[in-house]
């Protein structure tokens, strides 16, 4: 497994944002962003979910967080989530997933946005309330992130 050869400078830096882009850069390059996801440990397949989450609500909301590739790992970021404690994103990102028909993302990217374009006149309104309260930060995911990788250094 390649390692970030800087990772002791990256947890120990005062700019957790850069921190983040970096490991976020690394983590997705090696696994082909999201292409191969075999070349992951657990723990860097879990900030990596986290990551996918967050840069996709940051540019265009819930409605490309499920159109995009990152959509593909939506049932799994629940779990990333709660792995890092960050409880409240993680029920926000299910009140999104309940939205498609019996609570369930297809991991099959054309078929999830077959179902977005059936579902999105009733989703958008509450997947855009759903989009402010992650921009509320009640979980600060970049924090949780790092603590995370901290706590699982040899996995990365």
């Amino acid at each position: 497994m390649t390692r970030i050869n800087n990772l002791e400078t990256l947890l120990s830096s005062d700019d957790t944002t850069e921190s983040i882009i970096e490991l976020d850069n690394f983590i997705s390059e090696l696994c082909s962003y999201g292409e191969n996801m075999d070349k992951l440990t657990e723990p860097q397949k879990q900030f990596y979910y986290n990551q996918c989450l967050e840069r996709e609500i940051n540019n265009g909301g819930f409605n490309q967080y499920f159109i995009n590739s990152s959509g593909d790992f939506a049932h799994q970021t629940i779990q990333s989530l709660i792995a890092i404690g960050a409880n409240t994103t993680a029920d926000i990102l299910q009140k999104a997933i309940n939205q498609f028909p019996d609570k369930k993302v297809p991991q099959d990217r054309n078929e999830r946005i077959e179902i977005v374009e059936q579902i999105e006149e009733t989703a958008t309104e509450i997947w855009e309330e759903l989009d402010e309260k992650v921009f509320d930060y009640e979980d600060d995911l970049n924090t949780l992130n790092l603590s995370f990788v901290r706590q699982h250094k040899s996995d990365f």
